[in-house]
Formats: C-alpha cells, sequence, structure tokens
C-alpha cells in the first residue's frame, strides 16, 4: 500500500519539476540570438508593454514587450491587451514566421498566460 503512493508522489513531484523547468525565464535577446534553441519551447518573459494592439471582434491580440535586452511580439487569445507601459510576466511558446536567409522572420511568444505586476 505505501508503495503506489509513494511511486505517486514521486511523479507528482518530477511533473512540477519538469513543468518548472520548461518555463525558464530567458532574455529576449537569447529568444532572438537563439531562436531554433527555443522554438516551440515553453518559456517566461518578464518586460514592459512598449505597444499594444487589438481590435474589436478579432480573436487575438498582438501587443511587444521589452526587458532592456530586446523587444518581442506577443500574441494573445485571452481577453484585452494590456496596456502600453504595463510591466508583464508572459509564458508561452516561441515561434517564428519563416526563415530567410538564415535570419528568423516574425519571432514571436504565443501566450498562454499572462502576470501583470506592480
Amino acid at each position: 500500500m505505501k508503495k503506489p503512493i509513494r511511486l505517486l508522489s514521486i511523479a507528482v513531484l518530477s511533473a512540477f519539476v519538469i513543468t518548472g523547468c520548461a518555463a525558464r525565464s530567458v532574455r529576449i535577446a537569447e529568444l532572438k540570438g537563439q531562436p531554433d534553441k527555443y522554438e516551440k519551447k515553453t518559456v517566461c518573459v518578464t518586460g514592459v508593454v512598449t505597444n499594444s494592439f487589438g481590435i474589436p471582434l478579432v480573436p487575438f491580440q498582438l501587443y511587444s514587450v521589452d526587458d532592456g535586452s530586446g523587444e518581442i511580439t506577443v500574441v494573445s487569445q485571452s481577453g484585452r491587451s494590456p496596456s502600453k507601459g504595463s510591466r508583464v510576466q508572459v509564458k508561452g511558446k516561441v515561434n517564428e514566421l519563416g526563415v530567410f536567409g538564415g535570419r528568423s522572420i516574425g519571432l514571436h511568444l504565443r501566450e498562454d498566460s499572462r502576470k501583470i505586476k506592480s
């Protein structure tokens, strides 16, 4: 009886550790410098919203986040975009539209979750 509970506890703890590692915080300069290293991986970015675009009845919003090392566009499908000047922590997957001449085009973060920091 104790062995199954112990195995379940280890499995749950491992899941939390793996999830925490997958969503590690990175600098935007790292994402832009090595986009293939982070492609399709979940990361966290913390910074200030520099631009925010949203159109009513369109199922997604765009906003830009600057962490001091660079700026990246975030694609959000949850509610309203944060306002310009807001400090946010964004968790999401790194994607790009394509590669042209060895350079990433349309590098963006597809938002999974967001926290507005004060």
